[in-house]
């Protein structure tokens, strides 16, 4: 179960009783205490809960399921769709770079190969922190709370050591030009995990062509794989081919 589907479950069963301990989490979802820890203060920090003794309930005066489902919605099955095709290349034994991305977070719930993963998501060190076949690494450094990723002032010359066989990355926007983000730190990291990896794999959605975003993250000749839901704008077809670029389309089996 994903950590947003098991998130919004704990909201129900607080608008039925309105507290929940440590311990009820763990024994309904068969989770470690650290696994509701971090249920819990990811609420708590989203203002969806409020902390009691030895739990959680809901704060007066809010609709935080129906925000929830909201948000859940959002994480749609096309999301999921192309995480699943991503697994296609995932094989057994390789290094690989997982980007701080909800698609990636996606695959990484869905990974079940023993693999080695260097991240700077916090959401993909918590979910693979639970598969112990899973080599985890974390890039550390200053945390980006608001967009949950790790950052460091000498992330080129700490990745500049390393060699990943692939680089799964998501995207905030992709135009005619290139992948763009919306955090420059987050932006810098992946273009270095992009220069050390000998194939760079672009998961995102349809919606992704031609919106706007701040800062470059790829060119369209570091990218090896793009993975989509529906076929891209003929403008962005012509230079995926014009690159030699794989297009995947999640949903064409």
């Amino acid at each position: 179960m994903y950590q947003e589907e098991r998130l919004l479950k704990v909201l129900e069963y607080l608008n039925e009783h309105n507290y929940m301990s440590i311990h009820d989490i763990c024994k309904m979802f068969n989770v470690s205490r650290d696994t509701a820890r971090r249920d819990i203060v990811k609420l708590i920090n989203e203002g969806t809960a409020i902390r009691t003794h030895g739990g959680i309930s809901l704060p007066i005066l809010k609709n935080t399921i129906k925000e929830y489902k909201e948000r859940i919605e959002a994480y749609s099955e096309e999301k999921k769709d192309i995480a699943r095709r991503a697994l296609e290349f995932i094989e057994e034994g390789k290094h690989y770079f997982f980007d701080v991305s909800t698609i990636v977070s996606f695959l990484a719930q869905e990974v079940n190969k023993p693999i080695w993963v260097l991240t700077h998501s916090l959401d993909n060190i918590e979910i693979l922190s639970e598969k112990e076949e899973i080599d985890v690494h974390c890039v550390g450094g200053y945390l980006n709370r608001k967009n949950r990723f790790f950052y460091r002032a000498d992330s080129t010359s700490y990745l500049d050591k390393m060699r990943f066989d692939t680089a799964i990355l998501g995207a905030a926007s992709i135009t005619e030009d290139g992948i763009y983000y919306v955090d420059e730190e987050d932006a810098l990291t992946k273009q270095i995990a992009a220069q050390k990896s000998n194939k760079v794999i672009v998961l995102a959605e349809y919606d992704k062509f031609k919106c706007l975003s701040y800062y470059k993250g790829l060119d369209w000749e570091q990218i090896d794989v793009i993975i989509t839901d529906k076929i891209p704008p003929s403008v962005f077809v012509e230079i995926i081919e014009s690159h030699d670029i794989q297009l995947i389309i999640a949903n064409n089996i």
